[in-house]
């Protein structure tokens, strides 16, 4: 199990420790360092300025949103950036949500999400193989554009730029059975957004007959301390704004996650107290347990104890949201 450091995205500006962080990472051999996107900070900028200040880590999209910008506009990125850092790129994709999708970029969430994954994969490794002009006549994506409000004489184009590598790593961030099993048809790797190494039984029917060097890539915060109540309170405030802000009442696909993973009652109430501007008792309201068993926090004893559940299952890289070198270090100590 390989490991790799998520750094996710900005909160009210530059956080000013990920550089050093990055570097910290591959000076200790991690594989890989992940940036994120939501509605502030975009995903491959930070990464492009991580890539000019290291060498050998692995740079990866986790995740960049597909409604950001068209398919070919994200394959421009990726290619872009693998040919600066020297085919060092992961590109990590994902839908969001209707709120964010619809609040934030103006545009209709898909009446299909999985459709709408399926092609704007295609287009993206269209664009990377280089083996003709970019052509899809699909539901959500046309190229050429061909609708009534067009000018008719688009033509089909390809990449100006030889991209590096035909086979760019493509993973996707799904949370839904029918999402994840698709992923393993038409991906190189799946990023879970809660993973359990105790409840892997969840995800099963939706990863069967992988195919071969398929990535499971989960993130999980980490944490050396001696107190684990108080270094699981940022894990219950993530749960908390994801579970409780971070979807519409009606949808909310990460608490429909966690109900399926043996939390429904506790999700829905976490919804109902965040939905009523109660977000400091929503937060209290996330389960101590199911904090704990998506992260490796406390002693660096109980996490030795711990990330070897995480080695036995099929995870294949380890993305660790750890907030300082001390933690990187031990993590890197304890995986050897």
């Amino acid at each position: 199990m390989r490991l790799g450091l998520a750094l996710g995205y900005w909160g009210r500006g530059p956080a000013p420790d990920h550089l050093d962080l990055a570097t910290e990472a591959e000076n200790l051999g991690y594989h890989s360092v992940w940036t994120a996107e939501a509605w502030g900070s975009d995903a491959f900028t930070p990464l492009t300025w991580i890539a000019a200040h290291t060498s050998r880590i692995r740079l990866g999209t986790a995740i960049a949103q597909m409604a950001a910008r068209t398919p070919t506009a994200t394959a421009m990125h990726a290619l872009t950036l693998d040919h600066l850092s020297g085919g060092r790129m992961t590109l990590g994709l994902g839908l969001s949500g209707p709120q964010v999708v619809e609040g934030w970029y103006g545009r209709p969430f898909p009446a299909s999400p999985l459709t709408a994954t399926r092609e704007y994969v295609d287009i993206v490794r269209q664009v990377l193989r280089r083996e003709g002009p970019v052509a899809l006549d699909g539901r959500f994506h046309h190229h050429p554009y061909r609708g009534e409000d067009g000018t008719g004489i688009g033509k089909p184009l390809k990449p100006i730029t030889h991209p590096l590598r035909a086979d760019l790593p493509i993973l996707l961030g799904a949370e839904g059975p029918k999402n994840i099993a698709q992923t393993t048809r038409i991906a190189d790797g799946w990023l879970p957004l809660y993973w359990s190494p105790t409840r892997t039984d969840v995800y099963q029917a939706s990863l069967t007959d992988l195919p071969e060097g398929f990535m499971i890539a989960p993130m999980a915060r980490a944490k050396v301390c001696d107190d684990v109540a108080e270094g699981l309170l940022p894990v219950k405030a993530m749960l908390g704004f994801y579970i409780g802000g971070m979807g519409h009442a009606a949808r909310n696909f990460h608490a429909d996650l966690m109900a399926r993973m043996g939390y429904e009652e506790e999700a829905r109430r976490i919804q109902e107290l965040f939905l009523a501007g109660r977000k400091e008792e929503a937060v209290l309201a996330v389960p101590d347990a199911f904090a704990d068993e998506i992260s490796l926090i406390g002693p660096r004893e109980r996490i030795a104890e711990r990330l070897e559940l995480w080695r036995k299952g099929p995870v294949t890289d380890l993305l660790l949201t750890a907030p300082d070198p001390h933690t990187l270090r031990v993590l890197a100590e304890l995986n050897t």
